[in-house]
């Protein structure tokens, strides 16, 4: 029964005054969390949510159960909010806080959500589009210190929780029921990622244990890792990250500042709870962790391993951290939401640190750039990192996409999730990139066209054109290439201020190019490698 609640709930029971979650001055043992996700069930339950068809006769891109947002920095509540739907057979599915009132709208409603649970400081944005979300029936509150009141028929999530039972989970959890992992799309619309718990867990959530109830239990009595997640649960590599470490009996850790990236606050909790497992996204967490460390000494004699998901760990900052800390693994992971975990690299003090080269994980491989078979090994041909096996379902409400990104080939399903790569004769992998036009700035996917279009709501714009170019901080950041109308002037800010009203901030270019003509092809597509080559050739080497 590879449920993740049913996981959970096992574990629990062979271990439950072991210490499970750490956040700020909360601590909670496994039977606690237990009690409480349990508890949370309870309630979505009471406002009707559940499983309503089971998974047979469905198609990929449909679910047959309800769906919980979680709008919510990073806390307990994150994760008791994941295992409390589970346990409900509702489905909760991630939300990017960094959002405006558009993108969430679109989300929701696509997404069907039919409860919230949400940070008190998002009461306000809730409140301007609830008009616009008939679907959802309950609103959980988290009061996070900002003094916002309650919403209007919402309920205060530890009062609700209080108020509930906790009653064990019903019997009928099924390794069918879903995980959903919402990612961006190629216009920057978000799409939702259907997997079976069962493929989830396999692909990406097993920690490298035995795919067996009676293992996973015997492992976790063992003990497992201190882990500190740093990066957002609404990002898969985070909550990934915890399920990982909760499957072998570890404890999750949450440092305290969540709202933004604090070096300070993450050395210090790695040094207060002894930490032996720190997980971070690329160079945009990489470096200011490693800039800390050369302001001032922490105890980490506690850290064995520092892991990195979700974007570039460039080699010399690797290399910077294995001088500092001599004791730790570097393990450099490589995956995608349509895929789960497919690569990984290892790095310690004995050896050189390299960027890009992974050795492949089971059931994953490289289909040929015509998608018509499998890659030889050692013959270097460059093509799409794919994988079989325990795959995705599907895009929820989208078979087109579903088709394309999830080919069948030779009678094999496959996940293309759209990385180029190729195999060195040494049987290792090298990723060459995403052959869309994604920018990966500091963990975050941002797309392309939907920059432009959010620039071209300025009156000033004319055309524009949007690129990834290096950064040494954020691995790549959002370039802009701009033509002006002719006698229009605005400003670099305004140019931003004018698109801050239709995506989130990060998204925002960090940089802008003015020239004066821009090259499209004659169907009038965006020439993307000539916007890059102007991109580079006026800015020069990579800036921080």
């Amino acid at each position: 029964m590879l449920n993740l609640a049913v996981i959970h709930e096992a574990i629990a029971a062979a271990i439950p005054e072991r210490e499970c979650l750490v956040f700020r001055d909360r601590r909670f043992t496994w039977a606690q969390i237990t009690d409480r996700t349990r508890r949370l069930a309870d309630v979505l339950r009471r406002h009707g949510l559940g499983c309503r068809r089971e998974r047979g006769g469905l198609q990929g891109w449909e679910s047959g159960q309800d769906h919980v947002a979680l709008y919510l920095y990073n806390g307990n509540e994150y994760l008791e909010g994941m295992l409390g739907a589970y346990k409900a057979r509702a489905v909760p599915f991630n939300v990017n806080y960094r959002y405006v009132d558009e993108e969430l709208e679109y989300l929701f409603g696509n997404a069907d959500a039919r409860a919230v649970v949400y940070h008190a400081c998002f009461a306000p944005t809730l409140a301007r589009i609830r008009d616009k979300l008939p679907k959802v029936e309950a609103w959980l509150q988290v009061d996070d210190g900002s003094g916002e009141p309650l919403l209007d028929g919402a309920l205060d999530y530890e009062r609700a929780l209080a108020e509930a039972g906790p009653a064990p989970p019903p019997g009928d959890l099924s390794p069918d029921d879903l995980y959903v992992l919402y990612t961006g799309g190629t216009t920057g619309m978000p799409k939702g990622v259907l997997w079976r718990q069962e493929d989830i867990f396999r692909a990406a959530l097993s920690a490298g244990v035995e795919p067996d109830l009676d293992a996973i239990v015997a492992r976790a009595r063992q003990g497992g890792p201190r882990t500190i997640p740093s990066a957002p649960f609404m990002h898969g590599a985070a909550h990934w990250a915890a399920f990982n470490m909760w499957h072998v009996g570890g404890t999750v850790i949450v440092q305290s500042q969540v709202q933004h990236l604090d070096p300070r606050d993450i050395w210090s909790t790695v040094e207060r709870e002894k930490a032996t497992v720190l997980v971070i996204v690329g160079d945009a967490f990489g470096r200011p962790l490693a800039d800390e460390l050369r302001r001032r000494d922490y105890d980490l004699s506690s850290l064995r391993m520092l892991t990195s998901g979700g974007a570039i760990l460039t080699a010399a900052l690797k290399q910077e951290f294995l001088a500092r800390l001599p004791n730790i693994r570097i393990l450099d992971t490589l995956g995608s939401s349509e895929s789960g975990a497919q690569a990984s690299q290892s790095s310690t003090g004995t050896g050189k640190a390299t960027t890009g080269d992974f050795a492949l994980s089971a059931d994953n491989l490289v289909l040929t750039g015509d998608l018509s078979g499998v890659v030889p090994p050692g013959s270097e041909e460059q093509g799409w990192l794919a994988r079989r096996g325990h795959v995705p379902l599907g895009y929820y409400k989208d078979p087109e996409k579903t088709e394309r990104t999830f080919p069948v080939i030779d009678g094999v399903r496959y996940a293309v999730p759209g990385d180029r790569a190729a195999m060195a004769p040494d049987g290792t992998l090298r990723l060459l990139g995403r052959d869309a036009v994604t920018i990966n700035t500091g963990g975050e996917k941002v797309f392309a066209e939907e920059v432009e279009h959010a620039l071209k709501h300025h009156p000033g714009v004319y055309d524009a054109v949007v690129v990834g170019t290096p950064s040494e901080r954020w691995g790549q950041q959002v370039t802009a290439i701009v033509k002006l109308r002719e006698g229009e002037r605005p400003s670099e800010d305004e140019l931003r201020g004018a698109a801050r009203e239709h995506i989130a901030a990060f998204k925002l270019p960090k940089v802008f190019v003015f020239v004066d003509e821009i090259t499209r092809s004659p169907s009038g597509k965006a020439d993307y490698r000539w916007a890059r080559d102007t991109a580079l050739a006026s800015l020069g080497p990579a800036s921080c």
